[in-house]
């Protein structure tokens, strides 16, 4: 064996050891767990043979504790470039065999620097995490590590999307780094606390369990941390995969266009969701599904305030981020929950240049005095804040109730929508007609012979007087009122008429959202 051929042998070696991480018992029990291994996931998250792994042979610098001369594959995290669907991405994948995937400083900083290269490049950022948390025998290097990642993550906000699987656990804080990227995927194994259940038995006297306070359903319907629940490891790539789909490399490019559905013939069905019943609900998804191509409509964050709906779609191919009020839940009103959740969406797809169309019918903000004890004030104002402050294309579709201060939070065209529609059926108005009949007849109901048949005549007339689309088309506040079976035909034709739109705006560093 010549020497060149010794000096291969010894790097397949070394290689095959590094992959191994923790060792085969370690994988093993990794499988028995229900998850995959952190090069597993990589395989089956990129197209196959595309990924180019950087830092497969670093290693700590730890000498303390008991860590010297210690060997840790990859420093417990594998990192690199590939493509998906041919297209670049940069990525992370920590490996919980070894060392439980604990953040020591050379495993931030080999993540800090893979997203660094995301950024340069202009391509996607997406991190695999199954950590234990910091590495305590590093101290405070490790914690070193994790603001160097979240310094990282601050960086690429806005210019690359950044999206988190949370496979395993992610404990301390090792969780604000997911919870600084734009989407969370986490799966039915995994849970996400900044502290465990043993902390807070200690200090606040609680007892819970992990799932309980970090499992996917805590986070889904209570935190609103995450966007998507996966049932396993394959089920989170296959999510990963669809969201890509929807978004461009970076802030600078369109959103990837497909073939879609060139269709925009008249859909009667339509005509057929709203109930007879003004005050009855309705599922609103039922609208979305047959507006957008081939019914595929990806809602975000679906289990956390339900009351609003939020997600991508195609129309005519053009990628779309939908924003709709949810009759069936709290009647559509808009509280604090729904308010953030709103204006979080709406501030992602501006950054990245898709097109928002609202689908709107709100009866107003929802009262109580936990509403405004918990902000409801500063918390409706993210949104329209955001609907203000988004430059992208502003596509308004008003269903059926539009009252008061939501009607203008939902993208009226007072917060610069560029087309404003809406079906013979919306009721547009600073309050409801029964609402309003109190305040304006007080008088004249209290001193009718039979107030309630009076106040019935007064409501009804307020009602065809102001509660309907065309008042507010003769003021220009709608652009047009329109059958709902065309909907599909004019937002796709708004769409494609305001592809190029452009928007001047003062120059400043940042507006001041009341966060």
């Amino acid at each position: 064996m010549s020497a060149m051929q010794e000096k291969i042998e010894e790097l397949r070696r070394r290689q095959a050891d590094t992959y191994l991480g923790g060792g085969a018992d370690k994988q093993d029990k990794q499988h028995q767990s229900g998850r995959l291994t952190a090069r597993e996931r990589v395989a089956a998250l990129v197209d196959a043979g595309s990924f180019a792994e950087v830092g497969l042979f670093a290693t700590h610098r730890a000498t303390m504790f008991e860590m010297a001369g210690k060997t840790l594959a990859a420093d417990g995290v594998v990192t690199g470039a590939a493509s998906i669907g041919g297209r670049l991405v940069h990525l992370a994948s920590q490996d919980f065999t070894v060392a439980g995937g604990s953040a020591g400083e050379v495993h931030s900083i080999k993540v800090a620097d893979i997203m660094q290269a995301s950024l340069r490049s202009g391509s996607p950022f997406v991190f695999i995490n199954d950590s234990g948390g910091a590495r305590v025998q590093e101290g405070i290097a490790s914690l070193s590590g994790y603001g160097k990642v979240f310094h990282a993550n601050v960086l690429l906000s806005g210019a690359v999307p950044q999206i988190s699987l949370i496979c395993g656990p992610c404990a301390g804080g090792a969780a604000y780094s997911p919870a600084l990227t734009d989407f969370i995927i986490q799966t039915r194994q995994a849970q996400m606390f900044i502290t465990g259940p043993q902390v807070i038995k200690q200090v606040t006297g609680e007892t819970v369990t992990a799932e309980e306070l970090g499992g996917p359903d805590a986070h889904m319907v209570h935190s609103g941390v995450i966007h998507f629940i996966a049932d396993d490891d394959h089920h989170a790539i296959a999510l990963c995969h669809k969201l890509l789909s929807f978004l461009p490399a970076n802030n600078l490019e369109d959103p990837p266009r497909t073939e879609g559905d060139p269709s925009v013939e008249p859909n009667p069905a339509l005509e057929a969701i709203l109930p007879e019943e003004s005050k009855q609900g309705y599922d609103v998804r039922a609208v979305i599904e047959s507006v957008v191509d081939f019914g595929d409509f990806f809602e975000v964050q679906a289990g956390h305030a339900m009351n609003i709906v939020v997600g991508f779609a195609r129309v005519c191919g053009n990628a779309v981020g939908i924003v709709a009020n949810q009759p069936l839940v709290l009647a559509g009103a808009l509280d604090i929950n729904a308010s953030s959740k709103a204006a979080r969406f709406i501030r992602f797809c501006n950054a990245f240049n898709i097109p928002l169309v609202t689908f709107v019918d709100v009866p107003g903000f929802m009262p109580g005095i936990e509403q405004e004890y918990g902000g409801i004030i500063r918390h409706g104002a993210k949104l329209l804040f955001a609907y203000s402050s988004a430059t992208v294309p502003k596509i308004t579709v008003i269903l059926r109730k539009s009252y008061g201060g939501a009607y203008l939070a939902m993208c009226a065209k007072d917060l610069d929508a560029d087309r404003v529609f809406a079906w013979p059926t919306a009721e547009i108005a600073v309050m409801g007609a029964e609402g309003a009949a109190e305040i304006v007849f007080r008088k004249e109901i209290n001193a009718a012979d039979d107030p309630a048949q009076r106040r019935a005549e007064l409501i009804k007339d307020y009602r065809d007087t102001f509660s309907n689309p065309y008042v507010a088309a003769e003021q220009r506040l709608v652009d047009a009122v329109i059958e709902p079976a065309d909907t599909r035909r004019h937002i796709a034709q708004a769409l494609e008429y305001l592809s190029i739109k452009r928007v001047p705006r003062p120059h400043k560093k940042h507006g001041l959202i009341p966060l």
